[in-house]
């Protein structure tokens, strides 16, 4: 049966209508489909961005923590420093303070002739030469020759070897000296310092430690008190 002009546009209308839904609907689901992986795509972008953002803080973080170790430690030296500056300059006041009074130890000239007698009996055994010559301060010079053949009589006795023993009337210590002797070997050769100096710098070397000690209590990252 033939289809009149109104059915077949009827139909074609129909068809024209099946396709033109189907194309909506597809559109529809590419863009759906589009929207989604947009949706994931930014999801990484930003998950990359934000993993990225961590990162670099965690490196400012670092970076910040590592400046502030350097900073404290700075300080922590600066502080030891300025301890151990403080200590030493207390230390060699006390130290000057006891070299101003050296010169007290002469004043009572009994016992300043005992101290002589060991200063000079120490330097012949020292030295061990056959002649030696004794350097004083001026003041000092009767003292000196009057003890010098005291000791070397002891010399004698003690080693059983002989021995010369001098004093330089021409030449003395120093201005700066407190006391002592210097004993040199016959050809100048050999030298001894046994002034009050001299053994005040020994004792500070001996009992650095000890003073420290006394004065600023026991280190505990001292291993050694040499």
């Amino acid at each position: 049966m033939a289809l009149n002009d109104a059915e077949v546009h009827r139909q074609i209308k129909h068809m024209v209508d099946f396709i033109d839904q189907e194309a909506r609907e597809k559109v529809e689901e590419i863009n759906a489909k589009a929207e989604e992986e947009f949706d994931i795509e930014k999801g990484k972008l930003v998950q990359m961005q934000r993993v990225k953002i961590m990162e670099q803080y965690e490196k400012k973080e670092k970076h910040i923590e590592l400046q502030k170790k350097i900073q404290q430690s700075h300080l922590l030296n600066q502080g030891r420093l300025k301890t151990l500056k403080a200590r030493e300059e207390h230390v060699e006041a006390i130290t000057e303070k006891a070299r101003l009074r050296l010169a007290d130890t002469t004043k009572n000239k009994e016992q300043y002739k005992l101290l002589l007698k060991g200063l000079i009996s120490q330097a012949l055994c020292q030295l061990l030469e056959p002649a030696v010559v004794l350097v004083c301060r001026q003041e000092d010079l009767s003292i000196v020759k009057q003890v010098a053949p005291v000791c070397e009589a002891e010399y004698k006795k003690s080693t059983k070897l002989g021995i010369k023993v001098s004093v330089d009337s021409q030449e003395f210590l120093g201005a700066n000296a407190s006391g002592g002797i210097e004993a040199y070997s016959r050809e100048g050769r050999l030298r001894v310092v046994n002034t009050l100096e001299s053994r005040l710098e020994l004792v500070q070397r001996q009992m650095a430690p000890e003073m420290r000690c006394i004065l600023f209590g026991d280190n505990p990252n001292r291993k050694f008190l040499d």
